[in-house]
């Protein structure tokens, strides 16, 4: 095994105008491999490699993802669908609902019942009503 060796941290060098200067060494990517992997996607070409065959659980993962996301869709759609149904019945059980008060109110309205009991025999009190109260004497 090789021993580390403690390396001194260089100072940049002087130039002739006495400014110090760095040197660096860039390094530039081709653009070859960038085309390169293009092309292969567009020809197909990556499909018959070993890529495939290694990243065979990865891609049965990402399709499962999209068919979750796909299904997911649906869903929310129906989902959505069924909301606006159900809105729908109770508007139209809420106005049943008023509509079936306002008869109510109107059959037993004052008027409306000293009609309909005439025939009866029953009439209205002309004379009010007499409350009669207990009080207690001990």
């Amino acid at each position: 095994m090789k021993q580390n060796e403690f390396r001194e941290k260089k100072t940049p060098e002087k130039s002739a105008s006495g400014k110090k200067t760095r040197r660096f060494k860039f390094r530039r990517k081709s653009n070859s491999e960038g085309s390169q992997t293009l092309v292969q996607i567009m020809n197909g070409d990556f499909l018959k490699r070993e890529f495939v065959i290694n990243n065979l659980g990865f891609l049965f993962f990402i399709m499962l993802l999209l068919i979750l996301m796909v299904s997911k869709g649906y869903y929310v759609s129906q989902l959505s669908t069924d909301i606006k149904k159900t809105e729908e019945e109770l508007a139209q059980i809420t106005a049943d609902y008023i509509e079936a008060k306002a008869r109510l109110e109107e059959s037993t309205r004052r008027s409306e019942l000293i009609r309909k009991l005439g025939p009866l025999g029953l009439r209205e009190t002309v004379n009010p009503t007499k409350v009669i109260r207990k009080t207690d004497k001990k």
